[in-house]
């Protein structure tokens, strides 16, 4: 097994017990949402703290329930992620195109030898 190979796999060893152990773990079993977003973590400390607090701006959109939020942050996540792989793909293609046009000879014109 090659070096990138050993480092592939240990790679996504590490992802996958990041995904599996919460789960197994029972990590947030004490809340009503274990697996809520950060802003309504948020949204409850600021709550405890200052019960009268105003927020200073509202949502221009709010979905009508919460799977339409969900298909929209990960369509949201999906286009970023297609921004920077086609970034990533370009920059890589234009050095591999530069590598291949600095390794070939140089053409010489034909009868001006």
């Amino acid at each position: 097994m090659s070096r990138n190979a050993k480092i592939n796999t240990l790679l996504l060893l590490v992802v996958a017990a990041l995904a599996v152990l919460p789960l197994v773990l029972g990590l947030g079993d004490h809340k009503e949402e274990p697996f809520a977003g950060a802003d309504g973590e948020a949204e409850a400390a600021i709550t405890e703290i200052a019960p009268d607090y105003e927020p200073w701006f509202s949502p221009l959109y709010e979905p009508p329930s919460g799977e339409i939020e969900s298909a929209l942050f990960s369509l949201q996540a999906a286009l970023g992620a297609g921004v920077l792989a086609y970034y990533f793909g370009l920059r890589k293609g234009r050095r591999q195109g530069e590598a291949r046009a600095g390794a070939k000879p140089p053409a010489t014109p034909s009868g001006d030898e």
